[in-house]
């Protein structure tokens, strides 16, 4: 009985340290969850009340570029595959999860940005479908869900670019050839896909690249911002002096 009535006292601090070491292993989850809702309640925003008055965005080769329903399906694993990697690294190298979080918050923050001071969309997408099949259904439902409006420069090449980078660079995927290819071709799909189902113009594309290119520079050119992260990680364990 006394055993027992010690096991309910003493449930409190085991509940406490199962916490405490949880939140120990994967508080570097909390940067990660904030910033989604911070950018999620922004886009949305956005979305609400960006739609009629706006800078139009188009170039002439956006002329030449066919319409082709079927990319619909690389522009929809974007989201897996954002999700994959960043969850990969995440529970895999701190480090790379670090780098590929850095890459990508800090290219949504510009686009965030740059669409609140500078509103823009295009008028590339179809009137009508020129053909009714599945994936053209897929496009359909994309459009009623996404507005032409919110483009610049484009989140779906910048995160593709930043994901196949962090999968490039990273120690424990360097002999994991098959997942560098499949990595390399989805990225190619995907920024593809933006331009052939008349989502984004040439220009968010080539935008994308050139933000892509600077940030490269940033987090992965330099040791700067990781011995940053670890600075921070080491003055978080520090117990304090008695």
């Amino acid at each position: 009985m006394e055993k027992l009535l010690a096991g309910k006292k003493d449930a409190p601090r085991f509940f406490f340290r199962i916490c405490r070491f949880y939140y120990n292993k994967y508080r570097h989850a909390l940067p990660l969850l904030l910033y989604g809702l911070v950018y999620m309640q922004w886009f949305a925003w956005l979305e609400r009340n960006v739609t009629n008055r706006f800078h139009l965005i188009h170039v002439k080769p956006d002329d030449y570029i066919p319409f082709c329903e079927v990319f619909v399906v690389p522009y929809l694993l974007w989201f897996a595959y954002v999700a994959v990697v960043v969850l990969y690294f995440f529970f895999k190298d701190k480090d790379d999860y670090f780098r590929t979080c850095t890459f990508l918050f800090t290219g949504m923050t510009v686009f965030l940005i740059i669409s609140t001071l500078w509103p823009n969309g295009h008028d590339l997408r179809p009137a009508v479908m020129p053909r009714d099949n599945l994936f053209t259904g897929l496009v359909s439902a994309l459009y009623r869900t996404d507005t032409p409006t919110n483009l610049w420069p484009s989140i779906h090449v910048y995160n593709s670019l930043g994901c196949h980078i962090a999968v490039m660079k990273s120690e424990k995927l360097a002999k994991k050839r098959y997942i560098r290819i499949c990595s390399f071709i989805l990225c190619i799909s995907i920024i593809l896909s933006t331009v052939l189902i008349k989502q984004h113009s040439v220009f968010d594309v080539v935008t994308a690249f050139i933000m892509a290119a600077v940030m490269y520079g940033v987090v992965y050119c330099s040791d700067k911002l990781l011995h940053l992260y670890h600075s921070l990680r080491r003055k978080h364990r520090r117990k304090p002096a008695h």
